[in-house]
């Protein structure tokens, strides 16, 4: 029994580690490209949120790998802390829903696209043009400017991930006994 336990724990480390670099690879990549942060955010790594539909190691995964690619990039404390946050949230509610393949891509959507426009609005001092009536709309501006972003990365680019790993999900996420 013992055996099998240390064989899970090193399976669902390297599972962990795998996808944090990926996604660390990914989003650093996108970066180049001014892509990976900022009010216009297309972070092509979001893909990956989709993982917990596989494997729960993909939670603490995508979340090492969200702070570490936000350290790199030069991301603000207050953007690693929160924008790290909102992955988490992400993919653990994605971990709940996984048996749903279209509920799975929406937590990582909509935690980001509500934490991350008040870590641009306070954080950064993103202010925009959108006035009305004295009344700043930058925060409504930036949720749909993220939540478009992330639909396009997960709801998309995750969708064709998740049906793509399907056909192989046994030989890439398998199980202890899988082995």
């Amino acid at each position: 029994m013992k055996k099998n336990s240390s064989k899970a724990t090193v399976l669902f480390m390297a599972q962990a580690g795998v996808i944090a670099a990926i996604y660390v690879v990914l989003t650093v990549f996108i970066n180049a490209f001014n892509l990976a942060s900022g009010a216009i955010q297309f972070r092509i790594s979001e893909a990956l949120c989709v993982l917990p539909y596989f494997t729960p190691a993909a939670i603490p995964g995508l979340t090492i790998g969200c702070f570490l690619a936000n350290i790199i990039t030069g991301a603000l404390p207050l953007d690693i802390i929160f924008g790290t946050l909102a992955t988490l949230i992400g993919a653990v509610v994605s971990y709940v829903l996984r048996k749903n393949k279209i509920l799975v891509t929406l937590p990582p959507v909509i935690a980001n696209a509500i934490i991350i426009p008040f870590v641009l609005f306070y954080g950064y001092g993103f202010t925009s043009a959108w006035v009305v009536n004295g009344i700043d709309l930058s925060i409504p501006f930036y949720i749909v400017t993220v939540g478009a972003g992330e639909v396009i990365s997960v709801c998309i680019l995750g969708s064709i991930l998740l049906r793509a790993l399907l056909p192989v999900r046994k030989f890439i996420f398998p199980t202890p006994e899988e082995q």
